[in-house]
């Protein structure tokens, strides 16, 4: 239960928590040094010039009871005695945490006093109008039920206003610490946050630039683990890139050979079902080859180029057009969009032949933009998977209760989809379509300046 509370109570950045943790040790430092400051030095200074104080006050007393009567009055009028405590020094300041300091110097200084003093000669400290102390001498011999008060100034030492100046110097050390340890903190992070934007590349396919290891020897050596486990991430996706091409390359020799050997076996006017049968499944081979192809390259080394992503969609819908499947388009005008051609023609194609043969009815294709990014819709009225199940079908060989009926997949069609995407910079995300039905949005991040292209933002409309 503490842990956790601590764990909410710190601050979730690393920079944060360092400069906390900085300023944290330079109060404690502060305090154990204010602590031996006062103790060790300041408190034996004030009770020693508490003590020369008694000194002089006793020596006062004495004086003024040996002093004859006639010459007594003139040195207690010149001394401003008074048979009563004025009104501003009976009460005690009061209590606050930026008098702290001079709050327990007073106390030490009184303290000490009254030790050296005799019991009946009460003092008092007067703060407001001015700091004055009060002492109430002892009666005269001759008129023994006259005692006085006397005001006297109150020593530098016993007043505080020594160290303030070191306390404020001491402050302002810790001030610079801090900030220092600030500035030297946010040197540090700038490795960490390459790092950060590093890994994300990675994670959206990319291959970054490696990381500098002329930092701190810690950083650096993060550093060269990340440029280590990104050229290792390289040379495994390029091996598996020449893996799955040469067992396609492989595979498909004998497929052809196989397919003019069955055509030349079959001799003219015999039943020819199983040659039809025997070149489906050949068909279905050539479709999974190419599908592993897909995915194992999903064209990382296509160049991306600003274009018009409607032109693109409008020829897709016009070639399935061509086969019978319609398509309503509702397409906005689009600014510049960085994309791979091949890519994103494939990106679509998966799209909009899982519209096909999933839902069957109600196929559109919708576009539109915001200040972020561009939306591309793929939608049809089929009651097929929910978006829920459709977002486990992202990872490879994953396939739906609804493919049963379906031969010839591998599960890798969303896979390849999702993986393009994120090529770009963008994601794939599955919505329930208004009216019935899902759609599957492709979202793709604007280039830095859609000045090349002009155009208007569009808003998009239900379908």
């Amino acid at each position: 239960m503490t842990r956790s509370l601590l764990q909410r109570a710190l601050p979730k950045t690393l920079l944060a928590r360092n400069i906390v943790l900085l300023i944290v040790l330079l109060m404690l430092s502060q305090i154990c040094v204010l602590g031996v400051l006062l103790h060790y030095v300041q408190r034996p200074r004030v009770e020693r010039a508490a003590t020369v104080f008694a000194t002089y006050v006793t020596t006062l007393d004495n004086l003024l009871q040996a002093t004859p009567p006639g010459a007594r009055a003139d040195l207690t009028a010149r001394l401003d005695a008074r048979a009563q405590l004025p009104a501003e020094a009976a009460g005690a300041p009061p209590p606050g945490l930026m008098h702290a300091y001079r709050t327990y110097q007073r106390n030490v200084f009184l303290e000490s006093l009254r030790a050296h003093l005799p019991a009946d000669m009460p003092v008092r400290w007067q703060s407001e109008g001015g700091q004055r102390m009060w002492i109430r001498m002892h009666a005269p011999a001759d008129a023994p039920r006259t005692p006085y008060w006397i005001a006297l100034p109150i020593p530098e030492d016993a007043q505080g206003a020594g160290l303030d100046a070191a306390i404020l110097l001491s402050l302002g050390l810790g001030a610079l610490a801090a900030l220092t340890g600030y500035v030297i903190q946010r040197h540090l992070n700038q490795p960490l946050q390459e790092l950060t934007r590093a890994a994300r590349r990675v994670s959206a396919g990319e291959t970054p630039a490696p990381l500098p290891t002329d930092g701190p020897a810690e950083i650096a050596t993060v550093s060269s683990a990340f440029n280590q486990m990104t050229h290792a991430l390289q040379q495994a996706e390029a091996t598996r890139a020449l893996m799955l091409a040469g067992i396609s390359h492989d595979i498909r020799t004998p497929l052809t050979k196989l397919r003019l050997a069955m055509a030349m076996a079959m001799p003219d006017g015999s039943d020819s079902s199983f040659v039809v049968a025997a070149e489906s499944y050949l068909d279905q081979i050539e479709t999974i080859l190419q599908q592993f192809m897909d995915y194992a390259g999903s064209g990382e080394r296509e160049a991306a180029a600003p274009g018009d992503l409607n032109a693109l969609i409008e020829r897709l819908a016009g070639d399935f057009a061509g086969l019978g499947h319609e398509f309503e388009l509702s397409l906005a005008n689009l600014p510049a969009v960085a994309y791979r051609p091949i890519s994103m023609m494939r990106l679509l194609m998966n799209l909009m032949q899982n519209a096909i043969v999933y839902g069957g009815t109600g196929l559109a294709v919708r576009s539109w933009t915001t200040n972020e990014a561009v939306y591309v819709a793929v939608g049809d009225r089929g009651k097929g998977l929910s978006a829920e199940e459709l977002e486990q079908l992202k990872a490879p060989f994953q396939r739906g209760r609804n493919a049963r009926a379906h031969s010839g997949g591998t599960g890798l069609g969303l896979a390849i989809v999702e993986r393009i995407a994120r090529l770009h910079g963008g994601s794939l995300q599955f919505h329930a379509r208004e009216g019935g039905g899902l759609e599957v949005w492709v979202v793709l991040p604007l280039i830095s300046d859609p000045a090349t292209h002009p155009a208007r933002r569009g808003t998009p409309r239900p379908l």
